[in-house]
């Protein structure tokens, strides 16, 4: 009988949130936050001994300070490393400001960066410069802007700290109990850390919403700006580039979290999910979460 660690009563969680939705859509997120609350610690190790596969003499060596690798389906976790311990985490804050942005935003809302949303070095040239609501949360996402994560903060909530709020509310709607957040883009900030199995959670919800995979999985936008000017954006995530397979996440980096990393891939019909925080550095990041990935469908492929 297959053991877990976590399961969240779901219905407890949609009552919480005062969910009105229609019975079809009320039992397809019950689904949904069932299966992301769903980590099965216990059967890996009843069905073959993990030390003999190839790969794993490879784990004592990397030097993330915390990981989780699972596959989606069964929320088999393959692999984990302080997996609840907590965490700074960086831009991996942006997953929480994606997914909020798209669902309660609306694509074709104009949005622009004003002084408030000044945060990096470079973002005087952003000022005044008028986007579409989607083209921003693309320029986010891929590029990993600052500035564009409090523009669309302020626009959602009306204020940044009703924006925080939200995202704390769903943090704890989607049981993600090791988890608080302070800014919408993960500049340092002590108040704002979570840990590698909440992220994870986060990651599985995300994927579920077909504009979110759209964004995180593609290798460059084309950002054009209301005045007709555009920005080309390539994506952080080197893994799509060159990890065969790669359909996401998000990299995030700060001297306080280190370089962290939300990574999806699929291969022959198995899909896997691995949280990497603070590698030592961003080029590692990469390396150590194609070695867990590598690993993890080398187990599954076992375990068929």
């Amino acid at each position: 009988m297959k053991a877990t660690k976590y399961i969240i009563p779901v219905m407890l969680l949609l009552a919480a949130c005062g969910a009105k939705e229609t019975p079809a859509v009320r039992d397809l997120e019950a689904e949904r936050l069932y299966k992301i609350n769903t980590i099965d610690t216990t059967t890996l190790r009843t069905m073959l001994d993990p030390d003999t596969v190839e790969g794993f003499d490879r784990l004592d060596g990397l030097t993330a300070q915390a990981w989780v690798l699972v596959e989606d389906k069964s929320g088999l976790v393959i692999s984990e490393k302080n997996g609840d311990g907590r965490m700074y985490i960086a831009s991996l804050t942006k997953m929480m400001t994606c997914l909020l942005a798209l669902e309660h935003g609306r694509d074709s809302d104009s949005l622009y960066i004003t002084e408030s949303d000044y945060v990096s070095r470079d973002s005087r040239v952003k000022l005044d410069q008028g986007y579409l609501m989607r083209d921003l949360i693309d320029e986010m996402m891929l590029v990993s802007d600052n500035d564009a994560a409090y523009a669309l903060a302020r626009h959602i909530a009306g204020d940044t700290t009703l924006f925080y709020s939200k995202m704390n509310e769903k943090a704890a709607y989607l049981g993600m109990t090791s988890t608080h957040y302070a800014n919408p883009n993960g500049l340092p900030n002590d108040s704002n850390y979570s840990s590698a199995y909440d992220q994870l959670r986060l990651a599985r919800y995300c994927m579920e919403n077909s504009g979110f995979a759209r964004i995180v999985g593609s290798t460059e936008a084309r950002v054009p700006l209301l005045d007709g000017r555009h920005m080309d954006c390539v994506n952080t995530n080197r893994l799509l580039f060159t990890y065969d397979g790669c359909i996401g996440i998000k990299t995030g980096f700060t001297y306080q979290a280190g370089a962290c990393l939300a990574a999806a891939a699929e291969r022959n019909g198995v899909r896997l999910f691995v949280i990497v925080l603070k590698s030592k550095n961003m080029k590692l990041r990469f390396t150590e979460a194609a070695i867990l990935l590598d690993y993890g469908f080398r187990v599954m492929s076992r375990m068929q």
